[in-house]
Protein backbone atom coordinates (compact mmCIF):
# COMPACT_ATOMS: atom_id res chain seq x y z
CA UNK A 1 0.00 0.00 0.00
CA UNK A 2 2.85 2.48 1.14
CA UNK A 3 5.82 1.53 -1.12
CA UNK A 4 6.08 4.78 -3.41
CA UNK A 5 2.89 6.71 -2.09
CA UNK A 6 3.58 10.68 -2.07
CA UNK A 7 2.47 11.48 1.03
CA UNK A 8 2.03 14.40 2.88
CA UNK A 9 2.49 14.68 7.04
CA UNK A 10 2.02 18.11 8.87
CA UNK A 11 2.61 18.78 11.87
CA UNK A 12 5.52 16.54 11.21
CA UNK A 13 8.07 18.05 13.85
CA UNK A 14 5.43 16.87 16.47
CA UNK A 15 5.14 14.12 18.77
CA UNK A 16 2.84 11.81 17.01
CA UNK A 17 3.44 13.45 13.60
CA UNK A 18 7.48 12.53 13.91
CA UNK A 19 7.00 8.57 15.06
CA UNK A 20 4.43 8.87 11.71
CA UNK A 21 6.84 9.93 9.60
CA UNK A 22 9.38 7.62 10.79
CA UNK A 23 6.85 4.35 10.52
CA UNK A 24 5.77 5.78 6.58
CA UNK A 25 9.87 5.77 5.97
CA UNK A 26 10.00 2.24 7.28
CA UNK A 27 6.82 0.97 4.97
CA UNK A 28 8.66 2.64 1.46
CA UNK A 29 6.54 5.56 1.29
CA UNK A 30 7.88 9.18 -0.02
CA UNK A 31 7.53 11.42 2.67
CA UNK A 32 7.08 15.16 3.00
CA UNK A 33 7.25 16.86 6.53
CA UNK A 34 5.56 19.82 7.01
CA UNK A 35 6.79 21.84 10.17
CA UNK A 36 6.68 25.39 10.94
CA UNK A 37 9.11 27.56 10.55
CA UNK A 38 11.39 29.05 12.90
CA UNK A 39 14.69 31.39 12.47
CA UNK A 40 16.93 28.77 14.01
CA UNK A 41 15.65 25.58 11.21
CA UNK A 42 14.44 23.37 14.33
CA UNK A 43 12.74 20.30 12.92
CA UNK A 44 11.33 19.31 16.08
CA UNK A 45 11.02 15.70 16.95
CA UNK A 46 12.22 15.09 13.25
CA UNK A 47 15.43 15.48 14.79
CA UNK A 48 15.75 12.80 16.88
CA UNK A 49 15.11 10.11 13.92
CA UNK A 50 17.93 7.51 13.17
CA UNK A 51 19.85 9.49 10.45
CA UNK A 52 18.91 6.85 7.56
CA UNK A 53 15.89 7.78 8.12
CA UNK A 54 15.62 11.38 8.69
CA UNK A 55 17.24 11.74 5.51
CA UNK A 56 14.41 10.13 3.84
CA UNK A 57 11.87 12.93 5.39
CA UNK A 58 11.83 15.73 2.85
CA UNK A 59 11.06 18.82 5.21
CA UNK A 60 9.50 21.95 4.14
CA UNK A 61 9.18 24.60 6.53
CA UNK A 62 5.98 27.33 6.77
CA UNK A 63 3.10 27.73 8.48
CA UNK A 64 -0.10 26.36 8.49
CA UNK A 65 -2.01 29.59 8.26
CA UNK A 66 -0.21 30.43 4.85
CA UNK A 67 -2.29 29.13 2.24
CA UNK A 68 0.24 29.34 -0.96
CA UNK A 69 2.83 27.23 1.47
CA UNK A 70 0.34 24.21 2.19
CA UNK A 71 -0.44 24.50 -1.57
CA UNK A 72 2.25 24.00 -2.72
CA UNK A 73 3.63 21.36 -0.38
CA UNK A 74 0.69 19.55 -0.66
CA UNK A 75 0.08 19.00 -4.56
CA UNK A 76 -0.35 15.79 -5.97
CA UNK A 77 0.05 14.12 -2.88
CA UNK A 78 -1.51 10.71 -2.77
CA UNK A 79 -2.18 10.95 1.15
CA UNK A 80 -2.18 14.11 3.53
CA UNK A 81 -2.15 13.22 7.23
CA UNK A 82 -3.34 16.30 8.83
CA UNK A 83 -1.95 16.84 12.64
CA UNK A 84 -0.35 20.08 12.46
CA UNK A 85 -2.49 22.07 15.75
CA UNK A 86 -2.05 23.76 18.74
CA UNK A 87 -2.68 21.47 21.30
CA UNK A 88 -2.32 22.91 24.77
CA UNK A 89 -5.64 23.06 27.18
CA UNK A 90 -4.19 25.32 29.30
CA UNK A 91 -3.10 27.79 27.03
CA UNK A 92 -5.96 27.91 24.77
CA UNK A 93 -7.72 30.01 27.57
CA UNK A 94 -5.56 32.67 27.17
CA UNK A 95 -4.75 32.27 23.88
CA UNK A 96 -8.18 31.37 22.30
CA UNK A 97 -7.82 33.78 19.43
CA UNK A 98 -4.42 31.76 18.25
CA UNK A 99 -5.96 28.31 18.66
CA UNK A 100 -8.94 29.23 16.54
CA UNK A 101 -6.42 30.90 13.87
CA UNK A 102 -4.20 27.47 13.70
CA UNK A 103 -6.38 24.76 14.50
CA UNK A 104 -9.78 25.96 12.69
CA UNK A 105 -8.39 28.22 9.76
CA UNK A 106 -5.13 26.03 9.48
CA UNK A 107 -7.21 23.20 8.67
CA UNK A 108 -9.41 25.43 6.37
CA UNK A 109 -6.28 25.53 4.54
CA UNK A 110 -5.60 21.93 4.33
CA UNK A 111 -8.89 21.40 3.03
CA UNK A 112 -8.78 24.07 0.29
CA UNK A 113 -5.00 22.66 -0.64
CA UNK A 114 -6.14 18.76 -0.34
CA UNK A 115 -9.12 19.56 -2.71
CA UNK A 116 -7.17 22.21 -5.22
CA UNK A 117 -4.01 19.72 -5.55
CA UNK A 118 -6.73 16.80 -6.15
CA UNK A 119 -5.22 14.62 -2.97
CA UNK A 120 -6.12 11.10 -3.00
CA UNK A 121 -6.81 10.91 0.69
CA UNK A 122 -7.02 13.23 3.86
CA UNK A 123 -6.48 11.73 7.22
CA UNK A 124 -7.45 14.87 9.89
CA UNK A 125 -6.29 14.58 13.61
CA UNK A 126 -9.09 15.13 15.97
CA UNK A 127 -8.81 14.79 20.10
CA UNK A 128 -11.38 13.21 22.50
CA UNK A 129 -11.47 15.91 24.28
CA UNK A 130 -14.59 16.89 22.09
CA UNK A 131 -16.47 15.09 24.20
CA UNK A 132 -16.23 17.15 27.26
CA UNK A 133 -16.65 14.76 30.13
CA UNK A 134 -18.43 11.90 29.47
CA UNK A 135 -21.78 11.39 29.32
CA UNK A 136 -22.12 7.63 28.68
CA UNK A 137 -19.09 5.07 29.13
CA UNK A 138 -17.95 3.82 26.99
CA UNK A 139 -17.72 6.47 24.32
CA UNK A 140 -18.96 5.79 20.87
CA UNK A 141 -18.29 8.41 17.89
CA UNK A 142 -21.64 9.23 18.11
CA UNK A 143 -21.65 11.00 21.69
CA UNK A 144 -22.23 14.83 21.95
CA UNK A 145 -19.79 17.56 21.12
CA UNK A 146 -19.08 19.46 24.30
CA UNK A 147 -16.62 22.51 23.45
CA UNK A 148 -15.15 22.58 27.23
CA UNK A 149 -12.17 24.44 26.12
CA UNK A 150 -11.28 26.74 23.54
CA UNK A 151 -9.07 23.72 22.61
CA UNK A 152 -11.37 21.25 22.34
CA UNK A 153 -14.20 23.93 20.73
CA UNK A 154 -11.48 24.57 17.64
CA UNK A 155 -11.28 20.84 17.03
CA UNK A 156 -14.81 20.71 16.86
CA UNK A 157 -15.05 23.22 14.21
CA UNK A 158 -12.25 21.75 12.09
CA UNK A 159 -14.34 18.56 12.09
CA UNK A 160 -16.93 20.14 11.32
CA UNK A 161 -15.38 21.55 8.59
CA UNK A 162 -13.80 18.71 7.41
CA UNK A 163 -16.74 16.80 7.28
CA UNK A 164 -18.35 19.50 5.49
CA UNK A 165 -15.49 19.60 2.67
CA UNK A 166 -16.53 15.36 2.21
CA UNK A 167 -20.45 15.97 1.96
CA UNK A 168 -19.97 19.05 -0.22
CA UNK A 169 -17.15 18.79 -2.47
CA UNK A 170 -16.53 14.72 -2.55
CA UNK A 171 -13.22 15.23 -0.65
CA UNK A 172 -11.89 11.61 0.45
CA UNK A 173 -11.46 12.54 4.10
CA UNK A 174 -11.24 10.61 7.47
CA UNK A 175 -11.23 11.67 10.72
CA UNK A 176 -9.12 10.36 13.33
CA UNK A 177 -10.22 10.51 17.12
CA UNK A 178 -7.26 9.56 18.63
CA UNK A 179 -7.76 9.24 22.83
CA UNK A 180 -5.19 9.93 24.83
CA UNK A 181 -2.09 9.30 23.01
CA UNK A 182 1.78 9.37 25.02
CA UNK A 183 4.42 7.93 24.58
CA UNK A 184 8.67 9.05 23.48
CA UNK A 185 8.82 12.29 22.40
CA UNK A 186 5.76 13.46 24.44
CA UNK A 187 6.72 17.26 25.43
CA UNK A 188 6.01 17.92 29.42
CA UNK A 189 2.89 19.19 29.16
CA UNK A 190 1.45 15.82 29.13
CA UNK A 191 1.06 13.87 32.42
CA UNK A 192 2.55 11.01 31.72
CA UNK A 193 6.06 12.67 30.82
CA UNK A 194 6.39 14.66 33.18
CA UNK A 195 4.96 12.03 35.93
CA UNK A 196 7.65 9.90 34.78
CA UNK A 197 10.52 12.59 34.97
CA UNK A 198 9.21 13.25 38.77
CA UNK A 199 9.08 9.38 39.49
CA UNK A 200 12.94 9.46 38.50
CA UNK A 201 14.04 12.35 39.68
CA UNK A 202 12.12 14.59 41.94
CA UNK A 203 12.16 14.41 45.86
CA UNK A 204 8.42 15.22 45.48
CA UNK A 205 5.87 14.46 42.82
CA UNK A 206 3.75 17.92 41.76
CA UNK A 207 0.39 16.47 40.25
CA UNK A 208 -3.34 17.99 39.32
CA UNK A 209 -6.25 16.77 40.61
CA UNK A 210 -6.09 12.25 40.24
CA UNK A 211 -9.36 11.32 39.96
CA UNK A 212 -10.07 12.25 36.17
CA UNK A 213 -9.59 9.28 34.01
CA UNK A 214 -8.31 9.00 30.75
CA UNK A 215 -7.96 6.09 27.72
CA UNK A 216 -4.04 6.14 27.43
CA UNK A 217 -3.11 5.22 23.93
CA UNK A 218 0.93 4.29 23.52
CA UNK A 219 2.15 6.29 20.09
CA UNK A 220 3.31 3.14 18.06
CA UNK A 221 -0.92 2.09 18.68
CA UNK A 222 -2.02 5.79 17.48
CA UNK A 223 0.48 5.80 14.10
CA UNK A 224 -0.91 1.82 13.23
CA UNK A 225 -4.37 3.40 13.78
CA UNK A 226 -4.14 6.50 11.30
CA UNK A 227 -2.05 3.92 8.39
CA UNK A 228 -5.03 1.16 8.78
CA UNK A 229 -7.53 3.82 8.49
CA UNK A 230 -5.82 5.84 5.29
CA UNK A 231 -6.05 2.00 3.95
CA UNK A 232 -9.60 1.60 4.36
CA UNK A 233 -11.89 2.31 1.87
CA UNK A 234 -14.94 1.88 4.33
CA UNK A 235 -13.76 4.84 6.78
CA UNK A 236 -14.22 7.77 4.39
CA UNK A 237 -16.45 10.16 5.27
CA UNK A 238 -16.54 9.11 8.66
CA UNK A 239 -15.45 10.07 12.54
CA UNK A 240 -13.23 6.93 13.63
CA UNK A 241 -12.05 6.08 17.55
CA UNK A 242 -8.40 4.67 18.56
CA UNK A 243 -8.49 3.75 22.02
CA UNK A 244 -7.53 0.98 23.98
CA UNK A 245 -11.04 0.54 25.88
CA UNK A 246 -9.52 0.66 29.27
CA UNK A 247 -10.28 3.59 31.83
CA UNK A 248 -7.32 4.89 34.25
CA UNK A 249 -7.42 7.24 36.78
CA UNK A 250 -4.56 9.55 37.45
CA UNK A 251 -3.84 8.06 40.28
CA UNK A 252 -3.29 4.64 39.69
CA UNK A 253 -0.99 6.20 36.44
CA UNK A 254 0.99 7.50 39.15
CA UNK A 255 1.23 3.69 40.88
CA UNK A 256 2.24 2.06 37.39
CA UNK A 257 4.95 4.15 36.66
CA UNK A 258 6.26 4.41 40.27
CA UNK A 259 6.13 0.72 39.91
CA UNK A 260 7.94 0.95 36.41
CA UNK A 261 10.63 3.13 37.65
CA UNK A 262 11.10 1.56 41.16
CA UNK A 263 10.67 4.66 42.88
CA UNK A 264 7.51 6.18 44.56
CA UNK A 265 8.04 9.97 46.13
CA UNK A 266 5.61 11.91 47.83
CA UNK A 267 2.89 13.16 45.67
CA UNK A 268 1.77 16.74 46.22
CA UNK A 269 -1.38 18.47 44.77
CA UNK A 270 -0.71 21.80 42.86
CA UNK A 271 -3.20 23.86 42.07
CA UNK A 272 -1.57 25.16 39.22
CA UNK A 273 -1.75 22.19 37.15
CA UNK A 274 -5.89 22.24 37.64
CA UNK A 275 -8.72 23.13 34.96
CA UNK A 276 -10.75 25.49 35.49
CA UNK A 277 -13.90 23.61 37.62
CA UNK A 278 -16.35 23.90 34.92
CA UNK A 279 -13.64 23.26 32.35
CA UNK A 280 -12.18 20.08 33.64
CA UNK A 281 -12.96 16.81 31.88
CA UNK A 282 -13.61 14.00 34.42
CA UNK A 283 -13.95 10.46 32.36
CA UNK A 284 -12.59 9.90 28.78
CA UNK A 285 -13.00 6.09 27.76
CA UNK A 286 -12.86 5.10 24.35
CA UNK A 287 -15.21 2.36 22.48
CA UNK A 288 -12.68 1.29 19.75
CA UNK A 289 -15.10 -0.98 18.24
CA UNK A 290 -15.71 1.05 15.12
CA UNK A 291 -11.88 0.73 14.01
CA UNK A 292 -11.73 -3.15 14.38
CA UNK A 293 -14.22 -3.33 12.91
CA UNK A 294 -13.92 -1.58 9.32
CA UNK A 295 -9.93 -1.28 9.95
CA UNK A 296 -9.15 -4.39 11.55
CA UNK A 297 -7.14 -1.96 14.07
CA UNK A 298 -7.01 -2.86 17.84
CA UNK A 299 -4.29 -1.69 20.72
CA UNK A 300 -1.50 -3.76 21.51
CA UNK A 301 1.10 -1.88 24.05
CA UNK A 302 -0.25 -2.27 27.64
CA UNK A 303 -0.18 0.91 29.66
CA UNK A 304 3.36 -1.10 32.06
CA UNK A 305 5.07 -1.63 28.30
CA UNK A 306 4.32 1.98 27.23
CA UNK A 307 5.65 3.70 30.28
CA UNK A 308 8.31 2.20 30.17
CA UNK A 309 9.53 3.11 27.02
CA UNK A 310 8.60 6.51 28.28
CA UNK A 311 11.15 6.00 31.06
CA UNK A 312 13.62 4.94 28.90
CA UNK A 313 13.12 7.26 26.57
CA UNK A 314 13.54 10.13 29.03
CA UNK A 315 16.43 8.28 30.75
CA UNK A 316 18.40 8.67 27.30
CA UNK A 317 17.14 12.39 27.20
CA UNK A 318 17.32 13.53 30.70
CA UNK A 319 16.92 17.07 29.88
CA UNK A 320 13.71 16.45 27.73
CA UNK A 321 11.35 17.63 30.63
CA UNK A 322 13.10 19.53 33.40
CA UNK A 323 12.32 17.91 36.44
CA UNK A 324 14.43 20.70 38.31
CA UNK A 325 10.86 23.12 38.64
CA UNK A 326 9.75 20.05 40.79
CA UNK A 327 12.52 20.41 43.13
CA UNK A 328 11.28 22.92 45.49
Amino acid sequence: MWNGKRVVVTGAGGFIGSHLCEELVRRGARVRGFVRYTSSGSTGCLALLAPTLRREVEVVAGDIRDATALRTAIDGADVVFHLAAVISIPYSYAGARDVVDVNVGGTLNVLEAALSGRVGRLVVTSTSEVYGSAQQIPITEAHPLVGQSPYSASKIGADALTESFHRAHGLPTTVVRPFNTYGPRQSGRAVIPTLVAQALWAPRVKLGALTPTRDFLFVDDTVRGFLALAESRSALGRVVHLGTGVETSIAHLADVVFDVVGRAPPVDHEDARDRPAKSEVLRLLCDPSQAAEIAGWRSTVTLREGVAAVAAFLQQFPDWVDARRYAT
